[in-house]
């Protein structure tokens, strides 16, 4: 099974403003790209999975010309909250590296 990193050449987390996360996953070249795509691994239903988010406050968008997928959506806590363990949420994809890809079609 092929993990983000068969796929993507950077994979990162960061804020969109206090309120929101967000995610960009761009591919090696185009073959990558529609590969992932394919795979249909990278869907709301993950995100609201690993993340606890309700599935229609997420927006995933993909990108051809940029050879990326974007995700969005609110930040489990807002930024610099006394409970918010990564102000700038550059470590929010770790824990989809390890995860298996399904097979494309």
């Amino acid at each position: 099974m092929a993990t983000l990193l068969d796929f993507c050449s950077l994979v990162r987390s960061k804020n969109a403003g206090p309120f929101i996360l967000t995610f960009d996953f761009m591919c090696h070249d185009q073959t990558a790209y529609e590969a992932l795509v394919a795979t249909g691994f990278l869907t709301k239903g993950l995100f609201a999975s690993v993340y606890g988010t309700d599935p229609d406050q997420i927006l995933v968008v993909n990108h051809p010309g940029a050879l990326a997928v974007k995700v969005s959506l609110p930040r489990p806590t807002v930024q610099g909250d006394l409970h918010d363990t990564d102000c700038y949420a550059g470590q929010q994809y770790a824990p989809l590296m390890d995860m298996e890809l399904p097979p494309a079609p």
